[in-house]
């Protein structure tokens, strides 16, 4: 056993079970007695207690994550370093990693794909910002919460980007399938080495495949340096055509062909959500050299050429100066006339330009009457100032200027405002457009939603009826559809039938058939089970059992139920407490009647289909051995029901579809002798 499991640390945390074994430290499962929470608690693992490197490491995560707060990133609580042990108190988080995730899904929507990348990069452009590079960002590292929310985990080899100490160890470390060319060439990284291992996350969440995989590492770090990988819609063609582009920028090889920033990357992404029609058209390769100063060479070039060529030189020179003298001569009036108009030798006044954004137009016009020349050069909504008020001048206050001088203005319109309507359970694109054209910004959250159909709306940050102005950012959550979530099949084999039904109720499974066979081993206990133990299935889904005989404590009772004259094959099944016991496929016909028989104690309720639709029901009485029967919907269907005269079993109505020889009492209660 664990030697943490059962201890207090510090008097404070009680160490409660294992949750996690990795090669640097285990994670476990802990109680705050004095906070009243459940915690995760990293402690260094015993091992490493004396390797530099490894410690250095441990307590980089601690610092990394503590100047950290972020919704999509787990937080830490407390940290602890002695001698004795090292260990990291953080948030608890109850889900699995995305790595799981994947694995169980095989390839995701491309929609949920976008909906945990755009959680990852937030999360991770709030640590870029703080000056805070990952360096090991894969699927492994991101954990997943049941409603879909993103926790960005292990910052164990993250470092400081503004950071002058980094030793070459640090420089390569990192997952082979994941890292960036440069991290693999052992390079110094920076904020752009964490966008190339989202964009091979997206790439895999999209495609089901990794961009690049060998049997060896080595290989691996060879192809992300050297190789190209197959585009993603060439593995999956309904990924869009626009998420493909972005996924294929954030995975250049080339640091500065990349997005240099997850605020970048989330930019287009969010383009791509309002229209993911959208097309991209990344250019890669490096702006060709201007030619325009080898034009102006060539150019002079050709001047200097013909001023040398004396054929130029020709005996029209003469005339062409007389007619320039007179030119001048015509020149000088006319600037004489316009300096006699302007009168520039007379001395204007300087002035201070003041500012004029944020007044009034007219008063702005009435202060500066004689000062200044304001002329309106455009009007339009502003998002703060209120009609007729100045938001913009064309010269800076605060400069040098002659009085009278012209400044262009831009005035503000007012606020636009708009009313949001109830946009639930309209489609997201119809939404998006709505709001662009009334000049209205908003950014979309991305929820599962098990009643409002994927790509529609569930809510608006405003609610209906809100008035909102060009300046409100409208958050628009939109349905991702129910979630699929899976659940691991319990061992059953040795239990009794009510504890194996108890054991698939608490994993949210399912009986199916029930096999009853004659093994000579104990009664009533699973001998088998369809799926095996270990198998991950949907919730919701069913688990066949083979059950042993019961001869002692269970006893069986028949039913015949009698059909309706449809001359064609049809499903019959019966199933007792909502168990599958019996299905069959029969000309009613030819057959005229069903017989079932069931095993079971106490009271049971049984239901008979036809085609999938509720037949006959009864109550089954196994201790006294009685068949009642307690709803008879066999009118209701096209064909009439052949007559119990016909089937010669009797006249009685409840007790009919009993086996013959039952009696049947002033109930209705048919007892089976």
């Amino acid at each position: 056993m664990d030697r943490y499991i059962g201890k207090k640390l510090d008097g404070r945390y009680e160490i409660q079970e294992i949750i996690g074994v990795g090669g640097m430290a285990n994670v476990y499962k802990a109680y705050d007695v004095i906070d009243g929470r459940t915690v995760a608690v990293k402690i260094l693992r015993d091992e490493h207690m004396q390797n530099e490197d490894i410690v250095r490491r441990f307590r980089n995560e601690s610092k990394a994550i503590s100047v950290l707060t972020h919704p999509n990133i787990v937080k830490v609580y407390d940290v602890s370093f002695n001698d004795k042990i090292q260990y990291i108190v953080m948030e608890f988080i109850d889900g699995i990693t995305l790595k799981e995730y994947i694995d169980q899904q095989h390839v995701l929507r491309w929609k949920e794909a976008v909906h945990f990348t755009v959680q990852i990069l937030r999360a991770l452009q709030h640590a870029h910002d703080k000056g805070i590079v990952h360096r090991d960002i894969k699927p492994q590292n991101i954990m997943l919460l049941s409603d879909g929310t993103i926790k960005v985990a292990d910052f164990g080899i993250a470092r400081f980007a503004r950071s002058s100490q980094q030793t070459l160890t640090d420089r390569a470390i990192g997952s082979v399938h994941y890292i960036s060319p440069e991290q693999a060439r052992g390079d110094v990284t920076d904020e752009k080495s964490d966008i190339y291992s989202i964009g091979v996350m997206l790439y895999e969440m999209t495609t089901g495949k990794l961009p690049f995989n060998a049997e060896s590492p080595v290989t691996v770090a060879l192809q992300q340096i050297q190789s190209q990988p197959k585009k993603p819609r060439e593995l999956n063609p309904e990924i869009p055509e626009g998420l493909e582009s972005i996924t294929i920028r954030a995975m250049q090889k080339d640091p500065a062909r990349r997005y240099q920033s997850a605020a970048e990357m989330l930019r287009d992404i969010e383009e791509f959500k309002r229209n993911p029609t959208v097309s991209f058209e990344y250019k890669y390769t490096a702006p060709e050299e201007s030619t325009i100063s080898e034009h102006y060479k060539k150019a002079s070039e050709k001047v200097k050429k013909e001023n040398e060529d004396p054929a130029r030189h020709t005996p029209i020179v003469p005339v062409l100066t007389g007619v320039t003298v007179a030119f001048i001569i015509v020149s000088i009036i006319f600037v004489i006339g316009i300096l006699y108009m302007v009168r520039p030798f007379e001395e204007v006044p300087d002035m201070t330009m003041p500012s004029l954004v944020g007044m009034d137009y007219k008063e702005a016009q009435k202060k500066y009457s004689g000062l200044l020349d304001i002329e309106v050069e455009s009007s339009a909504f502003h998002e703060i100032y209120g009609k007729d008020v100045i938001y913009d001048q064309s010269v800076v206050s605060g400069m040098t200027i002659k009085e009278g001088a012209r400044i262009r203005i831009k005035i503000s319109s007012g606020v636009q405002l708009f009313t949001l309507a109830d946009y639930k359970n309209v489609e997201e694109n119809q939404v998006y457009a709505i709001l662009s054209e009334n000049n209205i910004e908003f950014t979309t959250i991305q929820e599962y939603n098990s009643t409002i159909q994927e790509g529609y709306v569930i809510r608006t940050e405003p609610g209906a009826d809100t008035e909102v102005d060009s300046g409100t950012v409208v958050i628009i959550y939109v349905s991702l559809g129910a979630q699929v979530k899976y659940t691991e099949v319990p061992e059953l084999s040795g239990y009794r039938l009510d504890d194996a039904k108890m054991l698939l109720s608490s994993a949210k499974l399912k009986v199916g058939t029930v096999t009853r066979v004659d093994s000579g081993e104990a009664g009533n206990v699973v001998l088998g089970q369809t799926p095996d133990a270990g198998t991950m299935m949907e919730e919701g889904q069913t688990v066949n059992l083979i059950v042993s005989m019961d001869d002692e404590e269970s006893s069986s009772l028949q039913i015949m139920t009698t059909l309706p004259g449809d001359d064609r094959v049809v499903d019959l099944k019966a199933t007792l407490d909502g168990t599958l016991v019996h299905e069959e496929s029969l000309n009613p016909a030819q057959a005229r009647y069903w017989k079932v028989a069931f095993d079971g104690e106490g009271e049971g309720r049984v239901t008979i289909t036809y085609d999938g639709k509720v037949y006959r029901e009864y109550l089954l009485d196994f201790d006294l051995r009685t068949v009642t029967l307690t709803a008879d919907h066999a009118s209701e269907f096209t064909k009439p029901v052949a007559s119990d005269d016909e089937l010669g079993i009797g006249s009685g109505t409840e007790g009919s579809d009993a086996l013959p020889g039952g009696e049947e009492d002033s109930s209705g209660v048919v007892t089976i002798g």
